[in-house]
């Protein structure tokens, strides 16, 4: 895999980077084992991009197999279940080669790979295949699911080298002091804590005074708080005077494994799943695996679905085993269900499990993230049904069914209760595929009166392909709702789905309304940003309707439950926990990339988009100018000059352009203006060598002292800004640009650029200082009224030829966007001494892009999907629920109770946010109620005084007795002097009540319009 696709891998690389990319791409995975658990791991290892994968099984397909085998069919039944999937694996990913094998493991096999995976295997053969790994230095994985508690172990030989134990960004921060003595403190930049911990090694760089800190190796450090540590001896150092970074350095770290058979016969290396409401179970259930695998070869098959005999038989076994280890808090009650159970195969559990277990293959092959030692064990018991009561076992018998796998485990009625779920997806991205995949499987809404709705309204890219497995190459540009629809009814034909491509908002409220809630059983959110998750949580509680919510970002996901009456919701849209960069930093005293990609950014959006746009505006708007003038003189005056540039004042002549070397001259004197002119003027308003009124340097800390740059035709940068940028304003003008740069360099030497002269002015040091300006600013009233009169010269417009705004696009590799924004920022960054970054990092950082990788998104839906068991059981104990946080690059994982919904207190009467009052306004004569039969309906209901309304912002009540003969419709109306929207069936009112006035939560007014 010498060249990587990035766009293929796009969201990928963000995750691992192109080192570890790179040496996937020589390794060889076999994965043995075609069942549900096998064709998951094969499927998120070939999305991962090593250089082959083998898949291996000597079985035929039954019907318990389709209950999570995603591709294998009815027709499938008796058939080899490798050859079977052999075609759809490869169709997965084009620079994966998969081949299969159906013949029987055996050692010579195993030589021929990097890595090798058993699933569904015997003890026997984990021990046997185990050892000769380990001596033969193959990493080795087992991975196995048995109903609802699965296993995972790795092996990566006696000394295997880590070279990035977390994927993490490697911390760096700015100095504002350090000090001569033993130990040196380092003092942080105000506004940067450090992030560093005890024992961490850094290195030191671009520090002025102390300069002998600059040629150390790495120092370790002690933490002293958030904004200082502490490091060597520094009394013998020059004093310290201004700038430097200190950044974070990641050191390999070599781990030793040891092989399964001595794993067994010692202490196991345990890792827990931080499950609080079991923290040992995984020592009982590493035992439990040992006597199923006892069971299965004396008896050669698995224990019946609840059957008392079998489950004593492996309860024996597990007290024989625990004679040796003797652990303390065995959990007999969990063997016994563990047997009960042992016979599934549950599509949600080998998600997660198989997720996990893909994540130590990419460990394996790329050394990159710390792989799990060395033993994994979890469970998901608490999906079982909450009542102890007996039961019959012939509701857990095969039926010859493609659910047989799961009615093993929950019984036919609740197979046939699953059939009759509505739901409600949105999102069919990344973890909305592999959600549908999951619905397939366990048959969610393929009963005849089930359903399932599906939204999303983006279409398929390529970038998509890595990791949302239901597309194909040939989807590309077609609607991912759509496709995904018809790609799960191909995995399970009694599927009954609907795909919508409408954005889940207000605007789709007349689709998405009360009558579409109210025959809901659920929702799931699959979604990409916060304000769509906040509005369907909304929605699910404004219809009592419970929510399953999970996200990912890189090897992290997460998972959350709402349960209506129970539990929390998801809440309403928080701002963004991520601080906003101030306005003062990106226009002058930029310290990190970060900011000068926002100010490339910006100068991309108004150059290339808001001028061309405001001038189109003006010459399809009559009222342009009016309106303009009505935002403010001074908004006024630079939209104004913004306008009249973009059609008359530019470079060449003082005329629009009309060719490619016009573009061309404009594109060297703006990077003449940006990155000499500009900082040779702040420089004569804050001279190196400046003082603060406390007679500190002006330049320390975060700002960084520029330098001027002198343009260099044979400086690549330099020319790729002059190159994109000349190909950007000439689309603008629909002029055709070039990409030769020899006949760019010709028309550069013909540009005169003016000498630079200073200005007398003052620049703000703090945004404080940016706002008082701005508030004192005063327009040109002569300039302002000489432009409005050229601008509303009617005459003028007919002479102009129409602009082309350019609205950015990351993903477009031929439209120059990223390559300016690229170009742009290094440029800006070499002026303030900032490491520039590469194409790959700009565009992740400045179109927002979000790591992503199938494992953690495989992951992540498993876990969401065992929460659906829990829903559709109808469980009412919060302690069967959980929330998750896991971090697979770390093998981190915490599983806690989700939070109660918290109570508050209206006139002594308790209340959560599930408590409302639902009245249907109009009753069964069509005539809606009065204002007064609406407060005489409340105060029967909890016998409260409602003395005030508000709907929306409008207070459409507040004690006025003329208004209680009217219905609440016709007073929105004539308050908020609007119609209703006709498909509005469900008004929101907030109420105060005389016996609480001052409260600050209240429960609402459902208000029905049907």
């Amino acid at each position: 895999m010498a060249n990587i696709d990035e766009g293929f891998y796009s969201r990928q690389l963000y995750v691992l980077g192109h080192e570890a990319m790179h040496r996937m791409g020589t390794a060889s995975v076999l994965v043995a084992g075609m069942r549900g658990l096998g064709v998951e791991i094969a499927k998120n290892v070939i999305l991962s991009g090593v250089k082959s994968v083998t898949i291996q099984d000597e079985g035929v397909a039954q019907w318990t197999d389709l209950s999570s085998q995603f591709f294998l069919n009815e027709s499938s039944v008796g058939q080899n279940r490798a050859l079977c999937s052999l075609q759809q694996l490869r169709a997965l990913n084009p620079h994966v080669q998969v081949n299969q094998h159906t013949g029987t493991l055996n050692q010579e096999l195993l030589l021929q790979f990097q890595v090798v995976v058993l699933t569904d295997s015997s003890l026997d053969d984990q021990k046997r295949f185990g050892d000769f790994c380990h001596s033969n230095g193959i990493q080795f994985i087992v991975a196995d699911t048995k109903g609802l508690c699965g296993q995972l172990f790795c092996d990566f030989g006696e000394a295997f080298e880590v070279l990035d134990q977390d994927g993490e960004t490697p911390e760096s921060v700015l100095i504002q002091k350090i000090s001569q003595g033993n130990p040196g403190i380092v003092i942080c930049s105000d506004d940067q804590r450090h992030g560093f911990k005890d024992g961490s090694r850094v290195i030191f760089s671009e520090v002025q005074g102390m300069t002998e800190l600059n040629s150390l190796g790495p120092v370790e450090i002690k933490e002293r708080g958030s904004f200082s540590f502490s490091i060597g001896d520094t009394s013998t150092f020059s004093k310290y005077e201004r700038g430097g970074i200190v950044t974070e350095v990641k050191e390999p770290r070599t781990i030793h494994f040891k092989s399964l058979s001595q794993t067994l016969t010692l202490d196991p290396e345990l890792l827990t799943t931080n499950d609080f409401g079991k923290i040992d179970r995984h020592k009982t259930l590493h035992l439990a695996f040992q006597a199923l695998h006892a069971f299965v070869e004396k008896e050669q098959r698995l224990p019946r679905p609840h059957c008392q005999s079998d489950a004593d038989v492996i309860l024996r076994t597990v007290r024989d085993l625990n004679e040796d280890v003797k652990l303390e808090n065995l959990d007999e009650a969990a063997v016994r269900t563990f047997s009960f159970t042992a016979q599934g195969d549950l599509a949600p559990l080998n998600a997660f499990i198989a997720g996990l277990a893909a994540q130590e293959v990419i460990k394996a092959c790329s050394r990159k993230f710390m792989p799990l030692k060395q033993w994994f064990y979890y469970d998901a018991l608490e999906c079982l049904p909450e009542d102890d009561i007996q039961v019959d076992e012939s509701l857990f018998s095969l039926k010859g069914s493609r659910y047989d796998g799961q009615i093993a485990v929950f019984g036919s009625d609740f197979q046939e209760k699953l059939g009759r779920q509505k739901y409600f997806l949105v999102g069919a991205g990344a973890i909305g595929c592999e959600l549908l995949k999951n619905f397939a499987l366990i048959g969610l809404g393929a009963g005849e009166e089930g359903h399932i709705t599906v939204t999303d309204m983006d279409h398929i890219e390529k970038s998509n392909l890595n990791r949302q497995f239901l597309f194909r190459s040939q989807d590309i540009g077609k609607p991912k709702s759509e496709v995904a629809a018809r790609a799960v009814k191909a995995m399970n034909p009694q599927m009954n789905i609907t795909a919508h491509q409408n954005r889940l908002a207000s605007e789709s409220e007349q689709v998405y309304n009360y009558h579409f809630f109210s025959k809901l059983n659920g929702a799931a959110a699959a979604l990409d940003n916060v304000e769509a998750r906040a509005y369907l949580d909304a929605c699910c509680v404004a219809h009592k309707k419970p929510m399953l919510e999970g996200g990912t970002l890189g090897s992290k996901g997460h998972t959350l439950v709402v349960v209506p009456h129970l539990t929390e919701s998801y809440g309403p849209a928080k701002s963004s926990s991520k601080k906003e960069i101030p306005l003062c930093t990106l226009k002058n005293f930029p310290h990190r990339i970060e900011h000068t990609l926002q100010w490339a950014r910006d100068q991309f959006e108004g150059i290339f988009k808001h001028t061309p746009e405001n001038v189109m505006m003006y010459l399809r708007d009559e009222d342009f100018v009016n309106g303009t003038l009505g935002r403010g003189e001074v908004e006024a005056l630079q939209i104004f000059e913004e306008v009249w540039s973009g059609l008359l004042e530019l470079s060449s002549g003082g005329k629009r352009p009309q060719a490619w070397e016009d573009c061309v001259k404009w594109a060297r004197l703006q990077w003449e203006t940006l990155f000499h002119n500009d900082i040779q003027q702040l420089l004569h308003c804050f001279p190196h060598d400046e003082l603060t009124s406390h007679g500190l340097p002006f330049w320390s800390g975060t700002k960084r002292c520029p330098h001027p740059l002198t343009f260099d035709p044979n400086n690549v940068t330099h020319m790729d800004y002059i190159v994109t940028a000349a190909n950007l304003y000439g689309q603008t003008y629909g002029i055709s640009g070039s990409t030769d740069r020899a006949l760019t360099r010709e028309i550069l030497e013909k540009v005169t650029v003016p000498e630079f002269t200073p200005q007398s002015l003052k620049i703000p040091v703090t945004d404080e200082e940016m706002e008082n300006e701005k508030e004192n600013e005063e327009a040109d009233e002569e300039k302002l009224k000489e432009l409005k009169q050229k601008l509303s010269s009617l005459s003028l417009k007919t002479l102009m030829i129409e602009m082309f705004p350019v609205d950015f696009e990351k993903d477009d590799d031929t439209n120059f966007h990223m390559d300016y924004i690229t170009a742009a920022s290094n440029l800006r960054a070499e002026n303030y001494d900032i490491p520039a970054v590469d194409r790959h990092e700009s565009k992740r950082i400045a179109g927002r892009i979000i790591p992503a990788i199938a494992t953690t998104t495989a992951a992540v839906s498993g876990l969401m999907c065992l929460e659906l068991y829990k829903l559709v059981q109808g469980h009412k104990n919060i302690k069967s629920y959980r929330t998750a946080f896991v971090n697979l690059a770390v093998m981190y994982f915490v599983l806690s109770l989700p939070s109660r919904a918290k109570p508050f207190t209206v006139a002594g009467k308790k209340f959560t946010l599930w408590d409302d009052f639902l009245v249907e306004g109009r009753r069964s004569g069509g005539q809606e109620m009065t204002l007064e039969q609406l407060i005489q309906f409340v105060k029967e209901m909890c016998d409260l005084e409602v003395c005030s309304l508000v709907y929306g912002r409008s207070l459409i009540y507040n004690g006025q007795e003329d208004r209680l003969k009217q219905s609440v419709s016709e007073l929105i109306k004539m308050v908020t002097k609007a119609e209703l929207p006709p498909h509005k069936n469900m008004l929101e009112l907030f109420p105060s009540f005389t016996e609480d006035e001052d409260c600050e939560l209240v429960p609402r007014i459902r208000y029905l319009l049907l």
